[in-house]
């Protein structure tokens, strides 16, 4: 809650944590006197988020205190109603960070790690009402115009041309060779990018989702790379997402359209390379899940909802900043204080999942995880992500269906980011594959986009937690692996050249130089 109920004891006219300051002996913003910071990175959050999560509501409730990094103190909102409230609520949680104390104080350095996450652009990330809504406006009006059927058949043959550059030897590390190097592939062509730029985007992107010691220089260097993509499709426009974003009715400046490419970019490849890993992972090392997948009795679909509720590819989202004193979840909340939001937690919080837990059964169908966030800043991209994601699954085990884990299920390592729940590799051997689907008549390069959708107003969108859907899917055409594994009878071992197309196509080309070939 925002305002203290009834007979709930403020602290008195003149406290410092009305003033801002801290309570004589404690920690800036208010946070509780000698209670040790609990570190939101390192090891800690990549070995056992979850246990970190359970341990912190636990002991502080759904809202507990955390350190981002050495003397960078914030709250962590762990709890499901408190982290929805937290995103309704703009008048006393707002998305500018230029509101966030610690720099004020000057305890932020210049180089620190959390600048590149943290840092305040002209996106709709980072601002509220009005402005926000434009810029939204812009950003979900460009992504309507992507042609989901051409998504998918780019996706899929990108696919496709990453397993066919693979050795004869039966190995393969399915972050690395494929959930890592897939989405770029995509996304370059979305934006209109050089396809050469892919390896040093991925490499970039890695740095800045990481919040590790090379995010600063990557990020730089990631915008500038937009920068010059931007100049160039304001003088010759094409059909891609950075001519759309340019020729939208709000009138995005040169400046804004950059910044919102590096939110498509970071927020889009990221999340897809997690989601797709995760999902893999899940598929690989949860034989109830996959028996059920196998068995026909779930879909691809439901696997990555099931991810989606146990490790979401955003696990925690920085953030919202306190525009005055409050009380949120029994915590006292400073005005400049910065809450970060716990989505891994809050979907795991019995307040949402009654008295099970995502691990005690399939969630299915179920979408009222908070994954893509809640209110007006849920994430407008879920349908393409999902599109590009569910694709890549479902093309692995086609290609792949005797799919096995090279190393025990324990052996698996995570990043240690504080915001991405992604593998640091996923080992795996095979003995078997099936030849790609027959290929679609070639298109142009470049698709014309239909006419966008008439937008609903930002405000008015159901949040996941209020029962909204997801936009439903398209089904792609054909068999699906997921209810369908191919028999030992149409499984061939792999030869040398077997299931290779006849000419060597661009996408092949690109993924064969990305795999040093």
């Amino acid at each position: 809650m925002t305002t203290p109920e009834p007979g709930t004891a403020l602290p008195p006219p003149g406290c410092p944590a009305h003033a801002g300051g801290p309570p004589s002996g404690g920690l800036p913003g208010g946070l509780p006197v000698g209670v040790p910071l609990t570190p939101l990175y390192g090891t800690a959050v990549a070995d056992d988020p979850h246990g970190l999560y359970a341990r912190l509501r636990a002991q502080y409730g759904p809202v507990a205190p955390i350190e981002l990094e050495p003397g960078v103190e914030a709250w962590l909102v762990v709890g499901y109603p408190e982290l929805l409230e937290l995103t309704r609520n703009e008048a006393l949680f707002s998305k500018d960070s230029r509101r966030w104390r610690v720099p004020a104080e000057g305890r932020l350095a210049p180089d620190s790690r959390l600048q590149p996450m943290t840092a305040w652009r002209p996106t709709l990330l980072n601002l509220d009402g009005a402005e926000h809504q434009r810029l939204r406006a812009a950003v979900a009006d460009t992504l309507a115009q992507i042609d989901h059927r051409q998504l998918r058949e780019t996706t899929e043959t990108a696919a496709d041309a990453l397993i066919d550059s693979w050795g004869p030897d039966g190995t393969a590390d399915l972050v690395a060779q494929y959930a890592r190097r897939l989405p770029l592939l995509v996304f370059t062509q979305l934006l209109g990018l050089a396809a050469e730029t892919g390896q040093h985007l991925i490499q970039l992107i890695s740095h800045i989702a990481d919040s590790g010691a090379e995010s600063v220089r990557a990020n730089a260097e990631f915008q500038a790379i937009l920068v010059d993509l931007v100049r160039l499709r304001r003088t010759t426009p094409s059909a891609d997402l950075t001519s759309w974003l340019l020729a939208h009715p709000a009138g995005l400046t040169d400046e804004e359209a950059v910044h919102h490419l590096v939110v498509m970019m970071v927020a889009g490849n990221e999340t897809t390379i997690c989601w797709t890993g995760n999902t893999l992972r899940l598929l690989l090392t949860d034989r109830r899940f996959r028996a059920t997948l196998t068995g026909g009795r779930l879909t691809v679909a439901d696997a990555l909802e099931e991810v989606l509720w146990r490790d979401p590819p955003t696990q925690n989202f920085p953030g919202r900043w306190a525009t005055g004193d409050t009380v949120l979840g029994g915590q006292y909340i400073s005005r400049g204080d910065m809450l970060v939001l716990g989505l891994a937690a809050a979907n795991a919080d019995p307040a949402a999942q009654g008295t099970g837990t995502p691990g005690h059964g399939a969630l299915g169908g179920n979408r009222a995880h908070l994954a893509w966030g809640a209110g007006k800043h849920v994430c407008p991209a879920q349908q393409p992500a999902r599109i590009i994601v569910e694709t890549a699954v479902e093309t692995l085990l086609h290609r792949l269906p005797d799919l096995q884990l090279a190393v025990p299920p324990s052996e698996l390592a995570w990043r240690p980011s504080p915001w991405s729940r992604a593998l640091v590799s996923l080992p795996v051997l095979y003995s078997a594959f099936t030849p790609p689907r027959p290929q679609a008549p070639e298109r142009p390069a470049a698709w014309t986009p239909p006419q966008p959708p008439s937008t609903t107003d930002p405000a008015t969108e159901p949040s996941p937690s209020e029962g909204g859907p997801t936009p439903g899917q398209a089904r792609p055409a054909g068999p699906t692996p997921s209810g369908s594994t191919p028999s030992d009878g149409t499984s061939t071992g792999r030869t040398s050249g077997s299931g290779k197309p006849a000419r060597r196509s661009w996408w092949s080309s690109l993924a064969g130089w990305w795999s040093g070939q």
